[in-house]
């Protein structure tokens, strides 16, 4: 069970002490860091008046600190709203960071007009709960309410303003949609204010949260913070299959994880050459199959051919240059690119003094009294074994027979042996009865 009072509606991990306040290991979305709350101001600072509150979802605003009351990040507020009354957030950020946030987005501290009322108070909280319970039955009447009305459109969340005097649904559709009658019946309905926000696939997908392909929560849910364009191209320059099952994320888009390392490939592409998709030999033309963009090699084939010619970029450059020239080189198999090098073997420079490299080094025998000894008595021959012969074959008179075992030596008597055998029974060896 999740903590209580998270934004976010209960996301916390098992074992949260901290009642949602801790913004620690993913108690809450989009966390962030204080790496100024250690050092120490001078003594004339003035504490910056703007924080920064988030709400549910990824919604984060800034509001001014007029009474300049002490927040820490997690700690409940209420807030002033644009259309009245007051809405509970959870501090996200203080001091010296909110500067570098506004700059970040562009933010002037002039246009921040929205204020900090005080700290939630037991009642603010409990009504602010209460409201939260009361998302998911209204989010169940708002989609039946639009699907009676057969509207093409689809409500994907709904957000309670703390005080609950007035829901923000969220919805996604392919066009323009009237939903005048739709607000009209909710409000009947509900007895609130309502608004309808259109939001994209990738907000919508943010907003509702999931495990992504890599097995791994979404990062439009956790961290990221904008979304950028990702085009085929990005799969291009990585040499990704062009698929779109595999490219696409949960929201029907292009996965924004494709630009992570985009610009590492770019950078690598530089010293690739363009226009190589065949070079001119002696013997035949060579196309070009692949390209290691990391390794910086190139595979060109002949027709007809399965085998692939593996070579370094600097040698690909030349040959084109000699094929503008109106040379051509001779056979590329007998090239040698820096992938057939043969290997040589690693010197180490330490030496192997106790033997622990060995993958053998339990196997040694074992003496005095260690286990391994029984094995190694289990091993041994019994004697009567040792003295035994292998049977051979040998031609005698052109016909093979087996040798004869060797005679077994006389073997000593023992003294404390029982001698007296019990007669035999057979009954050819009884004795006749005499007329």
């Amino acid at each position: 069970m999740g903590c209580g009072s998270c934004s976010t509606g209960g996301c916390a991990p098992a074992g949260c002490k901290s009642n949602g306040s801790c913004l620690t290991n993913g108690c809450s979305k989009l966390d962030v860091y204080d790496w100024l709350s250690h050092m120490d101001m001078p003594s004339n600072y003035k504490p910056f008046n703007i924080i920064e509150i988030k709400f549910k979802g990824s919604r984060k605003e800034f509001f001014l600190n007029i009474e300049n009351l002490y927040l820490e990040a997690g700690e409940l507020v209420a807030v002033e709203t644009t259309t009245g009354g007051y809405d509970i957030g959870h501090v996200s950020l203080t001091g010296e960071l909110v500067r570098m946030q506004l700059k970040k987005r562009n933010v002037r501290t002039e246009d921040v007009a929205k204020k900090i009322y005080r700290k939630a108070t037991p009642a603010d909280v409990e009504k602010w709960k209460l409201a939260k319970e009361a998302e998911f039955e209204t989010m169940h009447k708002a989609r039946v309410l639009a699907k009676e009305l057969g509207l093409a459109m689809k409500l994907s969340d709904v957000d309670y303003q703390g005080d609950k005097t007035k829901a923000t649904f969220f919805y996604t559709a392919g066009g323009r949609v009237d939903f005048r009658e739709l607000i009209k019946r909710m409000a009947e309905t509900f007895h609130i204010r309502i608004e309808m926000r259109q939001i994209g696939m990738r907000q919508e997908a943010s907003r509702l949260g999931g495990i992504g392909s890599c097995g791994r929560e979404l990062c439009c849910s956790t961290w990221l913070t904008d979304f950028k364009t990702v085009s085929t191209s990005a799969a291009r320059y990585q040499n990704l299959s062009l698929n779109t099952l595999k490219l696409a994320g949960q929201c029907g888009k292009l996965k924004c994880c494709l630009n992570y390392e985009l610009d590492t490939y770019m950078d690598a592409l530089k010293d690739i050459p363009n226009n190589v998709d065949r070079l001119e030999t002696v013997i035949g033309t060579v196309r070009h199959q692949k390209t290691d963009i990391f390794k910086k090699l190139m595979w060109f084939s002949y027709p007809n051919d399965d085998n692939w010619i593996p070579l370094e970029i600097s040698r690909v450059k030349e040959i084109q240059q000699l094929n503008k020239e109106g040379i051509k080189p001779d056979y590329l198999k007998e090239e040698t690119a820096e992938a057939d090098k043969p290997v040589t073997a690693k010197v180490l420079d330490y030496e192997n003094v106790v033997g622990q490299d060995s993958l053998t080094r339990l196997d040694h025998k074992r003496g005095g009294n260690g286990k391994n000894n029984n094995r190694n008595n289990r091993n041994k021959s019994k004697p009567g074994q040792q003295n035994q012969a292998k049977p051979s074959n040998a031609l005698v008179d052109g016909n093979k027979t087996p040798d004869k075992p060797a005679a077994p030596e006389n073997r000593a008597v023992n003294p404390n042996r029982n001698n007296n055998r019990r007669p035999n029974n057979n009954r050819n060896n009884r004795p006749k009865p005499t007329e």
